[in-house]
């Protein structure tokens, strides 16, 4: 990657981000509140130490281009990753004061990151703080990652300034949300009832919910196995078990249903 001394743990090929898709109608600008100049950090005089978890390296190369600019964003990216184990690592070995991290990862997700991060969040002398950015605004989602210990979650959507912003917030303790995303979190935890259930969703096990995502994503056989690290047939015994599970009949229908839950 282009900071010096950034350490990169990228994967050796990843597949394109399209993440310019609007979900929540929010105008660009709009997506955290309070906005400050891009180099308000730089300004004080302070940097805020960085790492970029995402599966697209198009993507983490034009985050990188619109913060990393240290001296005028105040924002230094030390590591990227592209997958959990990777994700794990690189955050160990650099310890940043903010991770940006996309829900959606081979190996587990983010949730799965959180989890094997919880001791480097509890730290009290160097705390890791997440902040998810993702393309999803699922509610699931959402929920899924604050419960997992992240201290706030934006879309891809944002702005890079507003992205500064959202980095130096959550380094200082503060949560911070998408407008439309605060409320999933508000109504989660105001409520003493369990979140609704997906019986269809509980059917399918943790990989099979990767696979399928991917596969509402338009991804090929031997794309997922990459993503995954596994063999293409095994994507193809996970998709047969998938449409058992759910009563359909083809890819088609998968991809029909996962966009109806907005799994996508």
């Amino acid at each position: 990657m282009s900071s010096d001394g950034a350490q990169d743990f990228d994967a050796a090929d990843d597949s394109t981000q399209q993440g310019g898709a609007r979900h929540d109608g929010a105008q660009p600008g709009g997506a955290v509140g309070g906005a400050a100049g891009a180099g308000g950090g730089a300004a004080e005089g302070r940097t805020v130490r960085v790492v970029l978890v995402d599966d697209h390296r198009m993507f983490r190369t034009g985050v990188q281009a619109e913060i990393g600019e240290t001296g005028r964003t105040g924002v230094e990216v030390v590591g990227e990753a592209a997958d959990v184990d990777q994700a794990v690592t690189v955050i160990a070995a650099t310890r940043p004061e903010v991770v940006l991290l996309d829900v959606h990862l081979p190996g587990g997700g983010g949730v799965e990151v959180l989890r094997r991060s919880a001791a480097m969040m509890a730290d009290a002398d160097r705390p890791v703080r997440f902040l998810a950015l993702s393309v999803s605004d699922a509610a699931e989602d959402v929920i899924g990652v604050i419960r997992g210990g992240a201290r706030g979650y934006v879309t891809k959507t944002i702005t890079g300034t507003d992205l500064v912003n959202a980095i130096f917030r959550v380094a200082d303790g503060d949560a911070v949300f998408s407008p439309r995303l605060a409320g999933f979190v508000l109504d989660a935890f105001a409520s003493t009832d369990a979140p609704p259930v997906d019986e269809d969703m509980d059917r399918l096990t943790q990989r099979e919910r990767e696979v399928l995502r991917l596969i509402a994503r338009g991804y090929a056989y031997k794309e997922i196995a990459k993503q995954l690290f596994i063999s293409v047939k095994t994507v193809e015994s996970h998709v047969s078990a998938v449409l058992r599970k759910l009563q359909l009949s083809n890819r088609h229908e998968l991809t029909r249903w996962a966009t109806a839950r907005r799994l996508v």
